[in-house]
């Protein structure tokens, strides 16, 4: 039996690694479930993703080698989904990935089935994350909000939008409850 791959997408500041990471430690017991690691250009960070670092030239050898199974750029940064997701999947687990906007319409081509998991948070509370955050100007916050409402015009049957404005328990139920098919309370487009 084929496993579900998961795209986990959202803006900046929307709460996809904090939702990931809450969905990871309390469905750890749940050995059908999979959270891929994403290979990355980006040096990593103390607080945030644990993603794998390559630098350009690992990346770009990744890439002549047919190593991802699914890559794209995005903000100076180079991403990618190793092909290991795809024996996963053959092997009948549901398998989750940190994806991106810019890069949905191809995973949906390549990914038929794909469930996408749109991370959506009210302009208010995702402009004061950001300024927690500290690592971006007034500026670029409001870059990343007016970057933000790309997002509203995601409409697909696959996609289940998953509001992250609360507590992260209540969010962090809804996507446990998408990945492991439980009654969901969340909306679907």
């Amino acid at each position: 039996m084929q496993g579900q791959l998961f795209y986990v997408i959202g803006p900046s500041g929307s709460g996809k690694d904090s939702l990931m990471n809450y969905a990871r430690e309390k469905l750890v017991a749940n050995t059908r479930i999979v959270f891929a690691h994403r290979y990355i250009t980006r040096p990593p960070e103390l607080v945030g993703e644990n993603h794998i670092y390559l630098s350009e030239a690992e990346f770009s050898a990744k890439v002549a080698q047919g190593f991802f199974a699914m890559q794209w750029d995005s903000h100076g940064w180079h991403y990618g989904i190793g092909k290991e997701i795809n024996l996963w999947l053959a092997q009948g687990f549901d398998v989750v990935i940190n994806g991106s906007r810019e890069y949905l319409d191809t995973a949906l081509a390549k990914e038929p089935g794909i469930r996408v998991a749109l991370i959506k948070t009210a302009t208010p509370v995702l402009r004061e994350r950001l300024k927690k955050r500290q690592r971006e100007s007034a500026a670029e916050i409001e870059r990343r909000l007016e970057r933000a409402t790309l997002f509203n015009g995601i409409v697909h049957p696959n996609v289940t939008i998953l509001s992250n404005d609360g507590a992260l328990e209540e969010a962090g139920e809804a996507f446990c409850a998408l990945l492991t098919g439980r009654e969901r309370t969340h909306q679907k487009n």
